[in-house]
């Protein structure tokens, strides 16, 4: 693919380039095996591979949708062409995270949902035991429940005491209304015993708080950000205990747009993040819902939903989850007391983040979205998010690369 328009993105070859004017960045548009592209994790793999996985098809919701793996070798300058790892025609199976066990183990997870009822949503695993080449049948991990689905979005973290510890959200519907996001909680699925069992420990009043990214602090106390249902900004909670307990989440001076972002601990003590820099302050409208182009099968139409409704007041962030929000700028932040403030700023991408609707058929969205986040033994930062739910974008800088700005 070349850009002929605006809207279009540049070659998807996975091939890496140096960013013009950037000497210390490279980046690549991974090879798009589908109209949509969404939602990628960047895993480091058993042998040293770089891993990424993502949902790919016609648009998320769309039974068509599916997981899809790439992996880039130390040394190589071109991603490999992808592998479908999931393909159930009756369910859109989305947000992939790849797990390397503490016993050389890959375990790929993901969702599958009816349609556009994340209400519906299970979380389903594979496993290879050759570090991705082949892989087991699929099987259901964390059923949906009268209560509601059960969403994941990443990674699983592993404590020093060997516990394992999974974030999940439970996506809930009113009764008798379509499920829009209003009533979504988070909690943690711990195993003790390398995921043959597990529990659940909810994390509390955290109501419209979703994607909890959980990492071990120096400290060993650990530290769980959120994205949130309503918009406003991302929240932060703690844990002492291991995960068994957590603080009820409190807001961040970083603002957020009901979008994912992702951090990690890096070698020198600092957390870096990844997110988008805009909230619903930001929104000139707003959408009904994340699903309102498809029908209840997982239909879609081409074009846009209904004009959506005025945008509310920048300071009116009454509970109620809020779609449409621009997905724009990609920002990497760096903090050097534990999350407590990010100082430091750049921007990885910056565009309008248009995303009331999520067509990509007819290059109607321009979201720089979903990023994910990971520090390699030399120090480099692998970061990849979704460009225009077209293709999946690799970039590759060093830590203080934020600060050059």
């Amino acid at each position: 693919m070349t850009a002929d328009d605006d809207t279009a993105i540049p070659l998807t070859d996975g091939r890496l380039r140096p960013r013009p004017g950037d000497p210390g960045r490279q980046e690549a548009f991974l090879p798009a095996p589908a109209v949509q592209n969404h939602a990628a994790n960047l895993t480091v793999l058993p042998g040293g591979d770089l891993g990424c996985v993502w949902f790919g098809g016609t648009q998320e919701g769309v039974p068509d949708i599916s997981v899809w793996f790439s992996r880039l070798a130390p040394g190589a300058d071109t991603w490999a062409e992808p592998v479908r790892l999931s393909d159930d025609a009756t369910r859109s199976e989305q947000n992939p995270l790849l797990f390397p066990t503490p016993a050389g183990e890959l375990w790929l997870l993901y969702t599958a949902q009816r349609a556009g009822d994340q209400d519906t949503a299970e979380v389903r695993l594979r496993v290879s035991a050759d570090a991705g080449a082949t892989w087991g049948a699929p099987r259901t991990l964390f059923p949906a429940t009268e209560a509601g689905g059960v969403f994941i979005r990443q990674p699983v973290a592993v404590l020093d005491s060997g516990r394992w510890l999974l974030p999940v959200f439970h996506c809930v519907a009113t009764p008798g209304v379509k499920w829009v996001g209003d009533r979504d909680t988070s909690a943690v699925m711990i195993s003790d015993d390398q995921g043959r069992t597990w529990r659940e420990r909810p994390v509390p009043g955290s109501t419209g708080c979703v994607h909890m990214n959980v990492h071990q602090l120096p400290d060993t106390t650990l530290l769980a950000l959120f994205r949130s249902r309503w918009a406003d900004v991302v929240y932060r909670s703690h844990s002492a205990d291991g995960g068994e307990t957590w603080s009820e989440p409190v807001r961040t001076e970083l603002p957020n747009n009901n979008s994912s972002v992702q951090y990690v601990p890096l070698a020198d003590g600092r957390l870096a993040l990844v997110y988008n820099h805009s909230s619903r302050a930001d929104a000139t409208a707003r959408r009904v819902s994340l699903y309102d182009e498809i029908d209840d099968e997982g239909g879609t139409s081409r074009t846009p939903a209904p004009a959506p409704a005025p945008a509310a007041t920048p300071d009116d962030f009454a509970p109620g989850a809020f779609w449409g929000a621009p997905r724009a700028p990609m920002t990497l932040a760096l903090s050097s007391d534990n999350g407590l403030t990010w100082p430091v700023r750049r921007d990885l991408d910056t565009g309008d983040g248009h995303c009331l609707t999520n067509n990509s058929r007819d290059r109607l969205n321009r979201e720089l979205s979903y990023p994910t986040i990971r520090q390699g033994s030399d120090g480099t930062l692998h970061i990849a998010y979704t460009y225009h739910r077209q293709a999946i974008k690799y970039v590759r800088v060093a830590p203080d690369w934020a600060a050059d700005d």
